[in-house]
């Protein structure tokens, strides 16, 4: 190999710490400027004593217990029917063809930010919603808006679905790449000549084999939704709202001694995550000793169709919820006089968009230019990284994989503000960097996700082909690995760009309120009374990766059509 090939291969053997180091050091930085501070520790504001001040402070908070509980009620709640939901589904529904066209939805509704879909369904719920006019007053006799809590009640019902709406189609996308990985055909036709009906058949041969690479992806929607900020500043109640909220809102008071109250706020939310996930784990455990004698019974069960109707039913009522919000978003950006109970408004208008447009411009840019460059660095390292895992012919243990994921396990508001404490010290506070940083945290590990599968199963042949005519590794990436995978590229690329633009907590710590982006807008609107306002900053957020996706679609699709035309 020649000089400037085995320096590039020595360049290439670093990604993988460079990767690591980029996605923990900000963790790694952020929990020692959030626990210092929680005991008392923060130069900063004048706290150079440590102690137990700011828990005695804490725990003194007539809203915390309150907060705590509402926290781990709408966490536990959200998770569990999400799971249940996508599992249920494809258990009873996955030899048919409804399943093939429902999963097809899948790339749309996830490219939704959580903030825009957010504020659709409130649009739906609330009790001038869509849903209460279309049934108004024919089914409900009502002529004005109820005096109801249909949302921000004080239950936490409008989050909790919310949160089945956003993470159930993630479950959904990570039960078929892990499906991928078993091959269960077979088994499954094994299965039904046995007897068993496809429910019970995929339930008792797939489910104990599936669960285990659920693990992680579940462990991380179990930790967004204890944690999380701008879908509970908009659907959850005020009074108290989850811990996340009120960590928030203690940060950005102007009394800084807050601030130490704020960072033993942002341990208990640590310690209320953890807790979370080893107490799931352990009922992990005693529901596989609880169901190891039904796995083994025997016992065939019926058809079952009922549960597979209501199932079938229920996702569709979900994915159908998630259009709908969106729709509704889109028709309140243009509508003109929309009295209640009518169902459509009687004058549509531009005139939200013409008011909005220039002010949103640039919030639009920043959006745009953070996704792109975070989306390019991701797919960048990524593939360094698996380039040389089949150079070096090794693999991502779970160990890296656990390290991949952390970001993704790690509670936003527990540790950037203590990151936002060590870029102010660092001075490199409310810059362009800082914010890409914290973006590139949680782009990374979706983009490596996304894109590892598609890369390791890659053909061979066609490498081995490019070698034997005497092809170097670094041609072979260029001339043939790079554009065999264009579609997964361009789709990694797509569910990167959609995590960065959906991203709320990390640009306002690292951000410091110098950079605003959409989501930053979607969520600050909901303030304010103006639906129109609101639905033009949220539509123009979701529309922004529905054009990544769609590009992500729709530009393999016309190569392909443009090689087979110039085949001979």
């Amino acid at each position: 190999m020649s000089g400037g090939g085995a320096d590039r291969q020595g360049w290439l053997r670093l990604a993988p710490g460079v990767t690591l180091a980029m996605s923990l050091t900000p963790i790694g930085a952020g929990l020692i400027g959030t626990i210092l501070p929680a005991f008392g520790w923060m130069p900063a504001i004048g706290a150079v004593d440590p102690g137990l001040g700011a828990w005695v402070a804490l725990l003194a908070q007539l809203e915390l217990p309150g907060a705590v509980m509402l926290t781990v009620w709408t966490g536990l709640a959200g998770t569990g029917l999400s799971l249940a939901l996508a599992l249920g589904f494809v258990a009873t529904s996955h030899h048919r063809p409804l399943f093939r066209r429902l999963t097809g939805w899948l790339a749309p509704v996830l490219s939704l930010p959580h903030a825009a879909l957010a504020i659709g369904l409130a649009f739906m719920i609330a009790p001038s919603g869509w849903i209460a006019r279309l049934l108004s007053p024919w089914a409900t006799g009502w002529g004005v808006p109820p005096d109801l809590w249909t949302d921000r009640d004080p239950l936490g019902l409008g989050l909790i679905l919310g949160l089945v709406l956003k993470e159930t189609p993630y479950l959904l996308l990570a039960i078929l790449a892990a499906l991928s990985h078993l091959d269960p055909a077979r088994d499954l036709a094994a299965a039904r000549t046995l007897g068993y009906t496809p429910a019970k058949a995929w339930l008792k041969v797939v489910g104990p084999r599936l669960y285990p690479l659920l693990r992680l992806p579940l462990y991380a929607v179990l930790a967004y939704a204890l944690s999380v900020v701008d879908m509970a500043l908009i659907l959850a109640p005020a009074t108290p709202p989850p811990l996340s909220v009120l960590i928030l809102r203690w940060f950005h008071d102007p009394d800084l001694a807050l601030r130490l109250q704020a960072a033993a706020a942002s341990c208990l939310q640590l310690g209320l995550v953890g807790a979370a996930i080893l107490g799931w784990a352990a009922m992990e455990t005693i529901v596989t000793r609880l169901a190891r004698p039904w796995l083994t019974d025997g016992k065939r069960g019926r058809a079952g169709a009922a549960a597979r109707r209501f199932l079938a039913a229920l996702q569709v009522a979900t994915l159908g919820l998630s259009a709908a919000s969106i729709a509704a978003l889109a028709l309140w950006s243009v509508a003109g006089r929309w009295r209640f109970p009518d169902d459509l408004p009687a004058v549509l208008s531009m005139n939200a968009w013409a008011a909005q447009g220039r002010r949103l411009a640039e919030p639009a840019i920043a959006t745009l230019a953070l996704g792109l460059l975070a989306t390019a660095i991701a797919l960048a390292l990524t593939i360094a990284c698996l380039e040389n895992e089949q150079r070096r012919g090794i693999r991502l243990g779970s160990r890296g994989l656990i390290l991949l994921y952390l970001p993704l396990l790690a509670p936003q508001i527990a540790f950037l503000p203590g990151a936002q404490i060590v870029m102010i010290a660092a001075g490199i506070d409310g810059g362009a960097l800082a914010v890409l940083w914290c973006h590139l945290l949680y782009v990374l590990p979706y983009v490596f996700l996304s894109l590892g599968d598609a890369y390791r199963r890659l053909d061979m042949r066609h490498v081995d082909a490019a070698s034997s005519l005497g092809a170097g590794p670094w041609t072979i990436l260029w001339r043939v690995k790079l554009p065999l995978l264009l579609g997964p590229l361009l789709a990694a690329g797509a569910v990167g760009f959609a995590v960065s633009v959906a991203l709320y907590v990390p640009t306002v710590f690292a951000g410091g309120g110098r950079i605003s982006t959409l989501a930053i807008e979607a969520v600050n609107a909901m303030a304010g009374a103006d639906r129109r306002a609101i639905g033009v900053a949220a539509s123009l957020q979701a529309f922004l990766p529905l054009v990544a996706y769609a590009l992500a679609i729709l530009v393999p699709a016309a190569i392909g059509r443009r090689r087979v035309g110039r085949a001979p």
